[in-house]
C-alpha cells in the first residue's frame, strides 16, 4: 500500500492588531506624502491619523498607539547620509 507522502499542513499564522495597525501605517506615510514634509504639518498628520488608528484597532492600548507613532515618526525622517571615513 502507497503511504500520503503530502506535506504535513502548517496553520496561517494570523497577524496580531498591532502588526495589522503598524503595516497599514506605514502604508499611509508612504501614500500621503509625510516623508519629507514640514515638521509642523507632520505632527498635524500624525495627531490626526493616531486619532484615526485609535478607532479603527479599538484593541490596540495606548502603549501600542505611543509605539505606533514612534515608528511612524521615525520612519518618516529623511534618510540620514552615511558619513565617509577618513583615510
Amino acid at each position: 500500500m502507497a503511504r500520503d507522502r503530502r506535506a504535513p499542513r502548517r496553520d496561517v499564522a494570523v497577524p496580531t492588531p498591532f502588526t495589522e495597525a503598524r503595516d497599514e501605517f506605514f502604508q499611509h506615510i508612504m501614500q500621503c506624502g509625510v516623508i519629507g514634509a514640514d515638521p509642523a504639518d507632520q505632527k498635524e498628520w500624525f495627531d490626526a491619523t493616531m486619532t484615526y488608528l485609535e478607532g479603527r484597532f479599538p484593541e490596540l492600548r495606548e502603549n501600542d498607539i505611543r509605539e505606533l507613532r514612534s515608528l511612524g515618526e521615525r520612519f518618516a525622517q529623511p534618510p540620514k547620509r552615511a558619513e565617509v571615513a577618513a583615510v
